[in-house]
């Protein structure tokens, strides 16, 4: 029986990954398989969480730290994107996005481990430490170097979740994992996707704004969500590769919206680290729509471009 009159009914699954959930709302006409769907959204999420992991041991990822120098590994076709992506969007950052801050991220008790006493000495960046060899879907450690991708993976786990609903003929959907989200198409009554904004708040979560989403993503990076305090200063879970440190910055959240979920994870880790002036001119350079919310006392201020 032909779909193209039903009317669409609307449908809401999650799971659990990364430590938090996965949610996927999409509208779809006649019967579906919801058992399938579910099914393949999770294994999606797994997937990526299995190769990409930090918290993993046995993990792609965490394999490659441990790996011996010059010695290649053949790398799963998720991994090997990501990679490729982290080091590209690190060339075009000016090395603002960095993903060999792995035994930094650990030191200062964001990862699995106890927050070390000092921080470590500076490694080299990923740039500099990894060769990749996409052909043959292969990598190599040129140096020691601890890499850690929770500022892009989560992004991909979203696109991954997106291509899931498509392979399902579903084109009218909002993915997301905490922020980051990703829509296509519009609900049954037309109407855009409607994303909240949250205040840039440490405890609590509030309302800064609403952005309607249409074939496109949004992922935000910022020192409000996690955060430990060192030496009576609060420092946050995004690394500053050229101070070699947790950032310090004015600047308390980046919002960019672009169309993959991944890029946009990305660039906003490294607009913040950049800061709002930098930030906001490579945003503009590089064609993208960002939020920048700097904190001035107890006030908050936006700064937009592109949008």
């Amino acid at each position: 029986m032909s779909t193209e009159n039903q009317p669409l009914q609307r449908y809401s699954l999650s799971g659990a990954t990364m430590g938090t959930r996965y949610s996927a709302v999409f509208y779809a006409a006649g019967e579906i398989d919801q058992a399938a769907i579910q099914a393949d959204l999770q294994q999606a999420v797994e997937r990526v969480d299995q190769q990409m992991s930090t918290w993993n041991p046995a993990s792609d990822l965490m394999q490659l730290n441990a790996a011996p120098l010059d010695q290649w590994l053949s790398l799963p076709d998720e991994l090997l994107w990501v990679l490729t992506t982290a080091l590209r969007i690190s060339e075009e950052s000016a090395g603002a996005f960095e993903i060999g801050v792995g035994a930094l991220v650990s030191a200062c008790g964001f990862g699995p481990q106890p927050a070390a006493e000092h921080l470590p000495a500076r490694q080299p960046s990923a740039r500099a430490a990894l060769e990749l060899d996409v052909a043959r879907r292969a990598v190599r450690k040129r140096a020691t170097i601890s890499l850690d991708l929770n500022g892009i993976a989560k992004g991909f786990a979203v696109d991954q979740l997106a291509r899931c609903l498509e392979q399902h003929g579903i084109h009218a959907y909002l993915v997301g994992i905490d922020g980051e989200m990703r829509a296509a198409g519009r609900k049954a009554d037309g109407s855009a996707w409607l994303v909240a904004l949250e205040k840039p708040l440490k405890g609590r979560r509030e309302v800064l704004g609403a952005l309607e989403l249409h074939d496109t993503a949004i992922a935000t990076s910022g020192d409000y969500r996690h955060w430990r305090e060192r030496d009576g200063t609060v420092h946050s879970h995004t690394m500053d590769p050229h101070s070699g440190a947790p950032l310090l910055s004015t600047l308390t959240s980046v919002s960019v919206i672009c169309t993959s979920c991944m890029y946009a994870d990305a660039w906003a880790t490294a607009l913040l680290v950049l800061g709002v002036e930098r930030g906001s001119q490579l945003a503009k350079t590089q064609g993208l729509s960002a939020i920048f919310v700097l904190r001035e006392g107890d006030e908050l201020r936006e700064i937009t471009v592109g949008l």
